[in-house]
This record gives C-alpha cells, sequence and structure tokens, in this order.
C-alpha cells in the first residue's frame, strides 16, 4: 500500500489556491475540468516531490493533495473530523514569517522551534514542522499565542 493523495473540498477555486499554491508553495501538476459533473480537480504537491510525481506514471508518482471545486454551491460546515495535512519546511521561521506576510494567521505559533499550525481559507488544519532538528527557541514566536484553533 502507497499513500497517493488526500482529497479537500473548497468554496472558492482562487481563495484556495492564492492559500496552497502562493502562500505555501505547492505546485499545480494536474487540473480537470468537468463540466458534465460540474466541478474541478487541482492536483498540487510539493516542490520536493515535483520530480517523483513526473516520473511516474498516472499521476502517481508523488503524495498529492486534490482540491475539490463543486460549481454549485455547498454547505461543507467546519467539521473536525478531518485532522490535518503535514509538511515539512526546511526553515520553520522563515515559513511562518513568509506566512504572516501573505495574510496567514498563524494560529500555532513555533514556539518549540518545531512546529507551527495554520488553517486555509477553508479551515483545513495544515500543520508546519521543522526539517531536521528543532530550531532554537526564538522570539517573536517564544511568546507568541495561539489564536483560534487548528
Amino acid at each position: 500500500m502507497r499513500y497517493l493523495h488526500t482529497m479537500l473540498r473548497v468554496r472558492n477555486l482562487d481563495t484556495a489556491m492564492k492559500f496552497y499554491q502562493d502562500a505555501l508553495g505547492l505546485k499545480e501538476v494536474r487540473r480537470v475540468d468537468n463540466d458534465k459533473g460540474r466541478f474541478t480537480l487541482v492536483f498540487l504537491c510539493a516542490p520536493e516531490d515535483e520530480g517523483l510525481f513526473k516520473a511516474a506514471p498516472q499521476n502517481r508518482g508523488a503524495p498529492l493533495v486534490e482540491l475539490t471545486y463543486n460549481w454549485d454551491e455547498e454547505k461543507y460546515g467546519e467539521d473536525r473530523y478531518f485532522g490535518h495535512l503535514a509538511y515539512e519546511v526546511d526553515d520553520i521561521y522563515a515559513t511562518c514569517d513568509r506566512l504572516m506576510k501573505a495574510g496567514i494567521t498563524i494560529n500555532r505559533p513555533p514556539r518549540d522551534g518545531n512546529m507551527a499550525f495554520v488553517r486555509s481559507p477553508d479551515l483545513h488544519s495544515i500543520e508546519l514542522l521543522q526539517k531536521g532538528e528543532p530550531k532554537p527557541p526564538a522570539e517573536p514566536w517564544t511568546s507568541m499565542p495561539n489564536t483560534g484553533h487548528w
């Protein structure tokens, strides 16, 4: 068995793409517009996984996030049955700083130099984990409070 992707329903595809592609830095690797079914699927991967995606047949070479946008409005609510997506980052502090500058709220700051949480515009939780060893605690992160929940 091998992990393939996680599907997330999104209410506004443009807003979701600004978050996942522009702010988080994921790469769009495939898009399907289905006129008959009235939906769009966008598959994204982490930059370091793009080579895996390109090397494998049938678009199954890398772990992916599948954004599903239904053209007709649906109400999804904020059910918490889904936990979170997790991504390893080279520098947790630089990543959180970049996200804050892009207008993203850091719900759980990386006080420990290792882990942070943010939420997508559709309220999906995203865990960011420091690659390798945790960074030494540093301000402003050490004293930054949690905001909301994740």
